[in-house]
């Protein structure tokens, strides 16, 4: 089955654009966007590890991890939830953070995530806009794409694990 994976860096605009296609109902989307158990099983790439420090799914609330491998941590991440439209959407303001989700720098994205339902599958739409032309840059050379589909990889690989346990 092919699934859309389309990913564009638009440096123009300092943006990001992700659209990703996913066999799966929205029920099932949002919740692996949303939900730390499942966060867990898909959005590090295979010979990395996500470590959920915080997860707060709530608007003001915040998504603390860490990429490990190993034993070794790679750095945290700190996403903060602005606004949630369930099922619909949600948009966060995101940075590289320390252990305990203060910037490491003022750089920083909001992304915001759109979900849309067709027939059997569930499209996620991701615009990521950059403060700064450096930290888009930065992302491209630290692998976010590549990160990226692997991830979707894994997520794809959920979804058909629990759809055969039916």
């Amino acid at each position: 089955m092919n699934l859309l994976f389309d990913f564009v860096a638009d440096k123009e605009t300092k943006t990001i654009y992700v659209t990703r296609e996913f066999a799966a109902g929205i029920d099932l989307v949002w919740d692996a966007f949303t939900k730390a158990e499942i966060l867990e099983k898909w959005v590090a790439p295979k010979s990395l590890k996500l470590s959920i420090k915080e997860m707060d799914f709530r608007e003001g609330g915040r998504w603390l991890y860490a990429m490990v491998s190993g034993d070794n941590i790679l750095g945290y991440s700190l996403a903060e939830f602005i606004s949630i439209n369930p099922k619909n959407s949600f948009t966060t303001r995101n940075s590289f953070a320390d252990e305990n989700g203060n910037s490491l720098n003022n750089q920083f994205s909001i992304t915001t995530n759109n979900f849309k339902e067709e027939g059997w599958k569930t499209t996620v739409y991701i615009e990521k806009k950059f403060d700064d032309l450096v930290l888009l840059e930065k992302m491209a050379t630290l692998g976010f794409k590549e990160g990226s589909a692997a991830g979707y990889a894994n997520l794809d690989e959920y979804f058909l694990s629990i759809t055969n346990n039916k």
